[in-house]
């Protein structure tokens, strides 16, 4: 098989689970150097796995715990990356959380929280890699939006918000930044089968949402994975400014 990503070095957020582990695999399956980050204590007997999971695959591969809501860890986090791996070839903004309620009862807090980590991680992430990119002349910025930034959805304003900012935050570094040869892209995942999304497995709910997504099935995370690797290798080289939506169908 082809490595697509033969020597690249790849920076992944929040990749100790789900679509951001999926992605951290699939690149070191592709020959990438693999950075990620992780962000509490419980996890890092995951990520030291996924850590074990990516050296295996015969690449270099670090997980550090760093908060990518945090301006300060993401500036010494790059910084650290830079000193290990020598360089910054692709950035996936991936670290998410959400915290759904309705309006009415939304406190400022659950708000601002997802608004930092799912929004504001995005802008600190992306103000520091484009440092090495922009030197370099070349590099894949690739934010992870959703469909529900695209068309909404009751109890998860905040949510939707911040997946919608991202949209637009992609569209606008795409054209400050593509004669630097810096893409920026966004995917807009559906329904995907990790933890986040557990408690829809079953039951009526979960026949419901299926029957709103053409496919009639939740995503894998390695589908998501795939359209990552599409877009962070010269395989979308002419592609800059899109969201992809890998939904199934259910946003159309």
């Amino acid at each position: 098989m082809s490595k697509l990503l033969e020597n690249k070095v790849a920076i992944v957020t929040g990749a100790a689970r789900g679509i951001g582990e999926a992605i951290a695999l699939k690149f070191a399956e592709h020959g990438a150097h693999v950075a990620f980050t992780y962000v509490s204590d419980g996890s890092a007997e995951k990520a030291a796995a996924v850590e074990e999971k990516l050296r295996a695959l015969g690449v270099n591969a670090r997980a550090f715990k760093s908060n990518a809501g945090d301006i300060a860890q993401c500036e010494t986090f790059v910084n650290d990356v830079m000193k290990e791996f020598g360089s910054v070839d692709i950035c996936v903004n991936n670290a998410g959380i959400s915290k759904d309620n309705l309006l009415l009862r939304m406190t400022p807090d659950q708000w601002e929280d997802v608004i930092n980590v799912n929004l504001n991680s995005v802008f600190y992430m992306t103000k520091q890699v484009i440092k090495p990119m922009m030197k370099a002349r070349a590099g894949s910025i690739i934010n992870m939006s959703s469909v529900i930034g695209m068309s909404g959805n009751a109890g998860q304003s905040s949510y939707a918000a911040s997946k919608a900012g991202i949209i637009g935050f992609t569209k606008s570094v795409a054209k400050e930044l593509g004669s630097r040869n810096i893409r920026c892209n966004a995917i807009a995942p559906g329904f995907v089968e990790t933890d986040m999304t557990s408690y829809l497995k079953d039951g009526e709910g979960a026949d419901k949402y299926r029957a709103s997504i053409p496919l009639g099935r939740f995503a894998h995370a390695e589908e998501i994975a795939n359209a990552t690797l599409f877009l962070a290798s010269d395989m979308g080289s002419y592609i800059t400014g899109q969201t992809i939506s890998v939904c199934g169908g259910m946003h159309i």
